[in-house]
Protein backbone atom coordinates (compact mmCIF):
# COMPACT_ATOMS: atom_id res chain seq x y z
CA UNK A 1 0.00 0.00 0.00
CA UNK A 2 2.61 2.20 0.72
CA UNK A 3 5.01 1.44 -1.80
CA UNK A 4 2.94 3.04 -4.58
CA UNK A 5 3.16 6.21 -3.20
CA UNK A 6 6.70 6.31 -2.15
CA UNK A 7 9.42 7.59 -4.54
CA UNK A 8 12.50 6.36 -1.64
CA UNK A 9 12.61 3.07 -0.36
CA UNK A 10 15.07 2.22 2.10
CA UNK A 11 15.54 -1.71 2.89
CA UNK A 12 17.43 -2.51 6.08
CA UNK A 13 19.01 -5.89 5.32
CA UNK A 14 20.95 -6.35 8.19
CA UNK A 15 22.38 -9.37 9.24
CA UNK A 16 20.11 -12.11 10.82
CA UNK A 17 22.16 -11.61 14.34
CA UNK A 18 21.04 -8.25 14.31
CA UNK A 19 17.50 -8.81 14.20
CA UNK A 20 17.54 -11.62 16.66
CA UNK A 21 19.87 -9.79 19.17
CA UNK A 22 17.30 -6.79 19.08
CA UNK A 23 14.05 -9.19 19.12
CA UNK A 24 15.45 -11.23 22.20
CA UNK A 25 16.57 -8.08 24.16
CA UNK A 26 12.81 -6.17 23.71
CA UNK A 27 11.26 -10.03 24.41
CA UNK A 28 13.52 -9.50 27.70
CA UNK A 29 13.58 -6.04 28.74
CA UNK A 30 10.21 -5.19 27.64
CA UNK A 31 8.42 -8.46 29.07
CA UNK A 32 5.34 -7.94 30.48
CA UNK A 33 4.91 -4.42 29.59
CA UNK A 34 3.37 -2.50 26.48
CA UNK A 35 5.39 -0.59 24.55
CA UNK A 36 4.70 2.33 23.15
CA UNK A 37 4.41 0.96 19.46
CA UNK A 38 2.45 -2.07 20.55
CA UNK A 39 -1.37 -2.17 20.68
CA UNK A 40 -2.83 -1.38 24.10
CA UNK A 41 -3.17 -4.50 26.17
CA UNK A 42 -0.56 -5.87 24.09
CA UNK A 43 2.24 -7.42 26.70
CA UNK A 44 5.43 -8.58 25.17
CA UNK A 45 6.17 -11.83 25.73
CA UNK A 46 8.85 -14.73 25.14
CA UNK A 47 7.61 -16.12 21.44
CA UNK A 48 9.01 -19.49 20.18
CA UNK A 49 7.32 -19.10 16.88
CA UNK A 50 8.07 -15.26 16.67
CA UNK A 51 11.92 -15.50 17.16
CA UNK A 52 11.85 -18.80 14.94
CA UNK A 53 9.97 -16.84 12.35
CA UNK A 54 12.46 -13.89 12.64
CA UNK A 55 15.14 -16.29 12.22
CA UNK A 56 13.96 -18.08 9.35
CA UNK A 57 12.98 -14.44 7.42
CA UNK A 58 16.33 -14.45 5.13
CA UNK A 59 15.43 -17.95 3.57
CA UNK A 60 11.39 -16.95 3.86
CA UNK A 61 10.60 -13.91 3.41
CA UNK A 62 13.83 -12.15 2.41
CA UNK A 63 13.87 -13.58 -1.51
CA UNK A 64 10.67 -12.28 -2.49
CA UNK A 65 11.37 -8.46 -1.01
CA UNK A 66 14.54 -8.51 -3.06
CA UNK A 67 12.81 -9.70 -6.32
CA UNK A 68 9.98 -7.09 -5.43
CA UNK A 69 12.69 -4.20 -5.10
CA UNK A 70 14.24 -5.16 -8.04
CA UNK A 71 11.13 -4.78 -10.22
CA UNK A 72 10.74 -1.18 -8.56
CA UNK A 73 13.90 -0.06 -9.64
CA UNK A 74 12.91 1.53 -12.89
CA UNK A 75 10.40 4.00 -11.06
CA UNK A 76 11.54 4.21 -7.61
CA UNK A 77 15.29 5.36 -5.84
CA UNK A 78 16.05 2.02 -3.26
CA UNK A 79 18.55 2.19 -1.02
CA UNK A 80 19.83 -1.24 0.94
CA UNK A 81 21.64 -0.79 3.90
CA UNK A 82 23.30 -4.08 5.01
CA UNK A 83 24.99 -2.72 8.65
CA UNK A 84 24.64 -0.93 11.46
CA UNK A 85 27.33 1.35 10.14
CA UNK A 86 25.36 1.71 7.19
CA UNK A 87 22.44 3.09 8.82
CA UNK A 88 24.38 5.13 10.93
CA UNK A 89 25.84 7.08 8.00
CA UNK A 90 22.77 7.14 6.11
CA UNK A 91 21.09 9.16 9.14
CA UNK A 92 24.45 11.40 9.65
CA UNK A 93 24.06 12.24 6.41
CA UNK A 94 20.35 12.79 6.25
CA UNK A 95 20.54 15.15 9.12
CA UNK A 96 23.74 16.92 7.92
CA UNK A 97 21.79 17.43 4.28
CA UNK A 98 18.49 18.16 5.99
CA UNK A 99 19.07 20.44 9.50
Amino acid sequence: MRLPAADTIIFLDLPRTVWTYRVLKRMLSDHGQTRPDMNSGCEERFDPKFLKSVWDYPKSQRPAIRQHLHKLESEKDIMILRSRAEVRRFVANQLEANP
